[in-house]
């Protein structure tokens, strides 16, 4: 069985698993808790909840134009989706950076670190510098569920330590290679003070590098509170996401990082959050 978080949401094992292509080998019960984030900002602490609408009251009051991309927006009442970018920084990131800059788009930053992290610092400092929010991806995209748990948490605690020097601060979010989680994983993230994020929309551009098709795919998939799932190591896909956004917005989505559309909730460590 699986437990949730969440009774208002009632996710199976086999609905996690086929929804993410999950292929786990199950021993007993699977005991991880999993939750939506609409779920989540139900269920957030009653201190979160006012603090958050103190400060979109105050915002208000300032008559500042809200900043869609910063602390004020509000996925309660908007209509948000999550865009996220995993196993870079690449050759590829200044680009989409300038692509994110332009359009006012905070994205989340799944990073991997062997021959990214640790090439590419000053992608990683421009990431958080702009924004973005920096999160962990492992160091070297093994999958987390077939290698020990001590060789597990060394993967995770490898890449928090990389992203703490380059840039002083420490990811609170991890995406786990493949999706592949299990109990293990849980309490592992959860000691590192991670939590876990899986996706709903896959452009699966590690096969194509047909801009136009990973921009079909990702506006087919795309559904309120959902969280996209695209790669800057592809050619294909950095070239991509200027029409994936113009097309969102004009469907009416206010596009933001992990954390924000799961605000005024805080990335729970150990938690999965799946759309």
């Amino acid at each position: 069985m699986l437990k949730l978080k969440s009774a208002a949401r009632r996710t199976s094992i086999a609905g996690l698993l086929a929804a993410t292509s999950l292929v786990l080998a199950l021993s007993g019960c699977a005991t991880y808790d999993v939750t939506a984030p609409a779920d989540a900002r139900a269920e957030a602490p009653a201190a979160a909840v006012r603090a958050k609408d103190r400060a979109l009251a105050e915002a208000d009051d300032a008559k500042a134009p809200r900043d869609t991309a910063g602390d004020d927006v509000d996925c309660r009442k908007a209509k948000c989706v999550a865009l996220t970018f995993d196993a870079g920084p690449s050759e590829n990131t200044n680009r989409l950076l300038d692509i994110l800059k332009k359009e006012k788009v905070h994205a989340t930053f799944f990073m991997l670190g062997e021959n990214h992290v640790e090439k590419r610092p000053a992608e990683v400092k421009r990431i958080d510098a702009e924004g973005h929010e920096l999160a962990n991806h492992t160091w070297s995209h093994q999958i987390l569920t077939d290698i020990p748990p001590a060789a597990a948490e060394r993967e995770m605690s490898r890449l928090q330590e990389a992203v703490r020097k380059i840039t002083g601060r420490t990811p609170r979010l991890m995406r786990p290679p493949q999706g592949r989680t299990d109990q293990s994983v849980s309490d592992i993230s959860k000691k590192l003070g991670l939590a876990q994020v899986l996706w709903s929309v896959t452009a699966k551009d590690y096969q194509t590098n047909d801009s136009a098709l990973i921009t079909k795919r990702v506006l087919d998939q795309t559904e309120r509170d959902g969280i996209i799932l695209l790669h800057d190591i592809y050619r294909g896909t950095v070239p991509a996401v200027p029409g994936i956004l113009t097309e969102l917005k004009k469907r009416g989505y206010t596009i933001v990082t992990v954390s924000q559309l799961l605000s005024p909730a805080k990335p729970e460590p150990g938690m999965v959050y799946r759309p």
